[in-house]
């Protein structure tokens, strides 16, 4: 399937590793020129890099803080300046730490709402103006399973993607006449190096190895199997694409089952 993506501009948030660099790697796939920031600029240079030379693909690697309101307009000026547009944004950030009500700052709030919220709202309002004027552009959110099951001991995840999702489908109705679509695309637990981290911490709570935790997961999930990151991004490709025009406002989970809900 031509998913029509040849010669489009996708600007890919924390893009360097996990479910961002698999995003990042199908789009290059399908022939999409790429703008990808995230903090840890070595590891950014080496995606940008890799990916380039195993797609053939133009990138450019833009260092960033998605908490950062200027760092978000300097990704989005600089991906305009070396592409002339931006056709694709795909939100992404790292997820706020785990912790029950009482365990967690107003300090940890603020910063996961910069994180998780804001980061995508901003990101948003920089590329939509010029969306809207060239009436195509895509939006596509990865949030969480979360949205539609909470996690437990993942109240700020919990909280802020739902809000997040609340915005998106929202913002979906505005642009739609427009040809702009936006969509959330919803993780479960993928073998990613955060969810690594994440078995890591809370094995270590619980005094059992890592291993031992992630079997506690896969038992959750009826595939009996976390996913792979390029599962979640074959579809993130598609919802982004030519062929998806008609699809926006919606929350798609990739999770093997796991949400036990109708809808």
């Amino acid at each position: 399937m031509d998913l029509g993506l040849k010669d489009k501009v996708a600007l890919v948030a924390a893009g360097s590793r996990g479910l961002g660099r698999a995003v990042a790697e199908e789009l290059a796939a399908e022939g999409a020129s790429l703008v990808l920031c995230a903090r840890e600029v070595q590891t950014l240079s080496e995606t940008a890099a890799a990916i380039a030379e195993n797609y053939n693909a133009h990138v450019l690697a833009v260092p960033a803080d998605v908490t950062v309101t200027d760092d978000i307009e300097r990704v989005v000026e600089s991906g305009i300046e070396r592409f002339g547009r931006i056709d694709i944004l795909v939100t992404n950030a790292g997820g706020p730490p785990a912790g029950r009500f009482d365990q967690l700052t107003r300090e940890q709030w603020e910063r996961a709402i910069r994180l998780t919220l804001l980061s995508a709202v901003e990101l948003a309002r920089h590329v939509l103006p010029g969306m809207r004027e060239r009436r195509w552009g895509r939006i596509l959110n990865i949030t969480s399973i979360a949205v539609k099951q909470p996690v437990e001991n993942l109240l700020l995840s919990n909280s802020l993607r739902a809000g997040l999702t609340g915005f998106a489908r929202t913002l979906a109705n505005e642009v739609a006449a427009e040809g702009v679509t936006v969509n959330n695309i919803m993780p479960g637990y993928t073998r990613t190096e955060r969810l690594e981290e994440l078995a890591q911490m809370m094995a270590e709570k619980q005094g059992i190895s890592a291993t031992e935790f992630r079997g506690k997961w896969e038992k959750e999930i009826p595939m009996g199997r976390l996913g792979e990151p390029r599962e979640f991004a074959a579809l993130a490709a598609f919802l982004v694409s030519e062929r998806a025009s008609y699809i926006t406002g919606t929350s798609i989970q990739v999770d093997g089952g796991w949400i036990k809900s109708l809808l």
